[in-house]
Parts: structure tokens; sequence; C-alpha cells
């Protein structure tokens, strides 16, 4: 029997998401939160995290520790992140 999760005696043959396909999926809800939070598009949400490079320096490394949080509390996480880089973005522009 293949690694199964689950711990049940039989996973009727689902195929389990990869550890990379579970941090997209992840990641991926991290916008949706955002985006519902903000009431904007996830696409610029997305676009605005993927700027200020929180997919590299946040959502991926960080997603052992994250995902065992509440989504409020994620999603708070990541707003005050994105606010924070941008701020400092804005500031390096000038």
């Amino acid at each position: 029997m293949r690694n199964n999760p689950t711990g049940l005696m039989s996973d009727n043959g689902y195929a389990y998401p990869s550890e990379t396909q579970l941090r997209n999926i992840f990641a991926s809800s991290c916008v949706e939160s955002v985006a519902s939070r903000l009431q904007v598009p996830a696409t610029d949400v997305y676009d605005r995290m993927k700027r200020v490079e929180l997919f590299r320096d946040l959502i991926y490394p960080c997603y052992d520790t994250l995902h065992t949080q509440s989504r409020e509390i994620i999603t708070e996480d990541i707003l005050e992140a994105l606010r924070v880089r941008e701020e400092k973005l804005k500031t390096n522009k000038k």
C-alpha cells in the first residue's frame, strides 16, 4: 500500500496531493482569503503579493507553521506583511 496520510486501511485508489501541490493549494487559499477580506479581485492580491515577494519569503518557506494557524490569523499576518512590504517599497522608490 502506498503512503496513506489518513491512516485508513484502504485509500480506495485516491491519489494524495504531493507536498508541492499542498503548498500551492495553501498559497492559493491565502490569496483568496486576503482578497475576500479586502473585497478585491484575487488577481489583484496575487499581483501585489508577487510584487513584494510574499510567496518566496513568507508563504512557501513558512508553510509548515502557517498552515497550522486559523484562517483568520493567517489572513491578518499576510495583510500585515503585505502592508509593511508595500510601504517599504514606496519608501525605497523615493
